[in-house]
C-alpha cells in the first residue's frame, strides 16, 4: 500500500510564511496612529505640516516677487506692505522665506529618494552577492571616509552651482550609508530557514530579494529616510551660506542668512527669520524620525 497525503505541495509552489509583525491589514494605520499619540509627534506633524502647505501654496501666501529688486526700499522695517521688512537689495522677507520652503523641502525630498533608491540598490546588490561586496564596498568605505560637507562642495564647484547638482551633491555621501544598512539586514536574513526554502523550491533571486527580503528593510529605512531628509535642509543652508549652493538670486533659506551676515548688527532678523524656519523644519522631521524609532525597533518598544 501507498499513502498519498491529503494535499501536496507543487515544486514551484510559494510558501506560506507568517507575516512580518505590525504587517497587514491597517497596520501602516496602526503604525501612524501610534506614532501620533504622543503630543511632541503631534505638534511636530503639524509644524511640518504647515511648512509644507506653505511650500505648495507659495504664489497665494506671498505678498510680492521674491526675486524683485528695488533698491530703493532696502533695509525697510516690517510694513502693512512688507511684513517681515525688505532686504539689502529692496526684497521682500516674508516672500522670499515663504518660497524658500520650496528650495528646502524639494532638496530634502529628493536627496531621500536618490539616496534611498541608490542605496537600497547597492545594500541588495553586495549583501546578496559575494563577489559585488568586495568591489562595491570598498568604493563606499572611500566615499564614507571623506566628509559630506567637503564632497558637496567639491561636486558644487566641479559641476556648477544648480539646484539638481546641490539635490545629487549631498545625496552622494548619504548613499554609503544606506547601502551599508540594507547590506547588514539583507545578510542577516540571507540563511534565514524561510529564505533558503523559497531558494529550494526554484523562486527567482529578484523575486526572493523583493518578496521575503526587503520587507525586513522597511522599518530602518524609514527611520534613516527622516534624518537624510533633516540631514539635506541642514547641508543646503550650509552650502548656500558658504556660496556653494543654489544661485545667490534663488530664494532659500540659506542664499538669505548668507545675505543677511554683513547686515547681522544693524538688522538680525535677516537672520533670524530664516535660521528659525530651518530650527523648526529639522527639528519636527527628527522629532518624528526619534518616535518612528521607538515604534519600529522592537528593542525600543520593549523599554517604552
Amino acid at each position: 500500500m501507498t499513502f498519498e497525503p491529503d494535499s501536496a505541495v507543487a515544486p514551484n509552489a510559494p510558501l506560506d510564511l507568517p507575516e512580518m509583525e505590525g504587517s497587514g491589514k491597517g497596520g501602516a494605520w496602526q503604525v501612524l496612529r501610534d506614532v501620533l499619540s504622543s503630543w511632541p509627534a503631534r505638534i511636530s506633524a503639524i509644524v511640518l505640516l504647515l511648512i509644507v502647505l506653505m511650500a505648495v501654496f507659495a504664489p497665494f501666501l506671498g505678498t510680492g516677487n521674491p526675486v524683485t529688486i528695488n533698491p530703493a526700499l532696502r533695509l525697510q522695517a516690517s510694513s502693512a506692505e512688507h511684513w517681515l521688512g525688505t532686504d539689502s537689495y529692496g526684497r521682500d522677507v516674508y516672500s522670499r522665506i515663504v518660497y524658500g520652503a520650496r528650495i528646502s523641502l524639494a532638496v530634502g525630498a529628493g536627496t531621500v529618494i536618490v539616496s534611498l533608491v541608490l542605496g537600497i540598490f547597492f545594500g541588495v546588490l553586495t549583501g546578496y552577492f559575494k563577489w559585488a561586496d568586495i568591489i562595491v564596498m570598498r568604493f563606499m568605505d572611500g566615499l564614507m571616509a571623506i566628509p559630506g560637507i567637503l564632497l558637496a562642495i567639491a561636486l558644487v564647484a566641479i559641476s556648477g552651482a544648480t539646484l539638481t547638482t546641490v539635490l545629487i551633491a549631498i545625496a552622494v555621501p548619504e548613499i554609503p550609508r544606506v547601502a551599508r544598512m540594507v547590506r547588514s539586514v539583507i545578510l542577516g536574513v540571507r540563511n534565514e530557514p524561510y529564505v533558503e526554502a523559497a531558494s529550494i523550491l526554484g523562486t527567482g533571486v529578484w523575486k526572493m530579494v523583493w518578496r521575503h527580503m526587503l520587507p525586513n528593510t522597511v522599518a530602518p529605512l524609514i527611520v534613516q529616510g527622516t534624518y537624510i531628509f533633516a540631514s539635506a535642509i541642514m547641508t543646503e543652508s550650509i552650502l548656500s551660506f558658504l556660496g556653494a549652493g543654489v544661485p545667490p538670486e534663488t530664494p532659500s533659506w540659506g542664499n538669505m542668512m548668507a545675505d543677511g551676515r554683513t547686515f547681522f548688527l544693524l538688522k538680525p532678523e535677516l537672520i533670524l527669520y530664516p535660521g528659525v524656519m530651518v530650527s523648526l523644519t529639522v527639528l519636527s522631521v527628527n522629532m518624528l524620525g526619534d518616535v518612528l524609532r521607538d515604534r519600529l525597533d522592537p528593542r525600543m518598544a520593549k523599554r517604552l
